[in-house]
C-alpha cells in the first residue's frame, strides 16, 4: 500500500479513514527521541505534544495526532529497516505495513512500553519475517553506512570507508536474523538492553548472548579493517 507522495493511514474496523498521511524521511536520518520534536508543522501545538499523549489521540480517533506520530517516528524507523533488509523498497514496505498495523491497534495500546519501543517492536518483527523468508539470506550491501562520513575526507580516505561499510554490511548479512537484529539495535540505533528485550519479546540475558554473539562473530568477519 505504498503512496507514491507518502504514508496515508488507512481505514479502521468500523471507522472512516484519516484524511490525510504524512511524508517518508531520508533513509540515513538519525533515531528520534520519544519526546523530539516533529519535524514539520501541525494543528493545536501536536508537534510538541509527547508521544504517550499523541497515542492516546491517535487511539481515539484523532489522525493528526497519528500523523505526528508517523513523521517523528519514521527516520528512525526507516533506516532500522533498511540495516535489517538490506534495500529501500523492502523497507518502506516495512515500515508502510507497520504504521498500518499501529493505526489499526492504537486503540488497544496502554502504553505500557514507550510509542518508539512499540513501533522499533512492530517495524522488527515484520522485517525478521521477510529475511526468515529470504532463502538463501540477500547481500545487506545497500544498507547505509553505519557511521557519519566526514565531509573534508580525501577521495582515498572516503573510499576506505565505503568499503569498509560494505564489508560490514556483508558480515552482517552472515548473521542469524535475531543476532543481526540485536546488534542494529544497539550498536546502530543506540538502544539499551532493556528496550531491545523488549522489541525481541525475550529477557535481557538472552539480548546480552546475541550480542556477544554476534560481536564475536563481526570482530572474526571485520579482521582485516581492524
Amino acid at each position: 500500500m505504498r503512496e507514491q507522495n507518502g504514508f496515508r493511514s488507512p481505514p479502521r474496523e468500523g471507522g472512516a479513514p484519516p484524511p490525510g498521511g504524512a511524508g517518508t524521511a531520508p533513509a540515513d536520518s538519525t533515531a528520534a527521541g520519544n519526546d523530539g520534536p516533529a519535524t514539520a508543522a501541525g494543528g493545536d501545538g501536536l508537534d510538541a505534544a509527547e508521544d504517550w499523549l499523541l497515542s492516546v489521540r491517535a487511539g481515539e480517533g484523532d489522525d493528526d495526532a497519528f500523523a505526528v506520530l508517523v513523521r517523528r517516528h519514521t527516520p528512525a524507523l526507516l533506516a532500522l529497516a533498511i540495516h535489517l533488509l538490506g534495500n529501500l523498497a523492502d523497507a518502506e514496505d516495512a515500515v508502510q505495513d507497520a504504521f498500518i498495523r499501529a493505526w489499526r491497534r492504537l486503540p488497544e495500546f496502554r502504553g505500557d512500553a514507550q510509542f518508539r519501543t512499540w513501533m522499533y517492536r512492530i517495524v522488527t518483527n515484520r522485517c525478521l519475517n521477510t529475511l526468515r523468508r529470504r532463502t538463501p539470506t540477500v547481500s545487506l550491501e545497500n544498507a547505509p553506512e553505519p557511521t557519519t562520513r566526514d565531509a573534508h575526507a580525501s577521495p582515498e580516505r572516503a573510499a576506505e570507508t565505503d568499503a569498509a561499510a560494505a564489508a560490514l554490511a556483508r558480515a552482517l548479512g552472515t548473521l542469524p536474523v535475531d543476532q543481526r537484529a540485536c546488534w542494529v539495535l544497539r550498536e546502530l540505533h543506540g538502544l539499551h538492553y532493556e528496550e531491545i528485550a523488549q522489541v525481541m519479546g525475550t529477557s535481557e540475558q538472552s539480548v546480552r548472548g546475541r550480542l556477544f554473539r554476534a560481536r564475536r562473530s563481526l570482530t572474526k568477519e571485520m579482521t582485516s579493517w581492524r
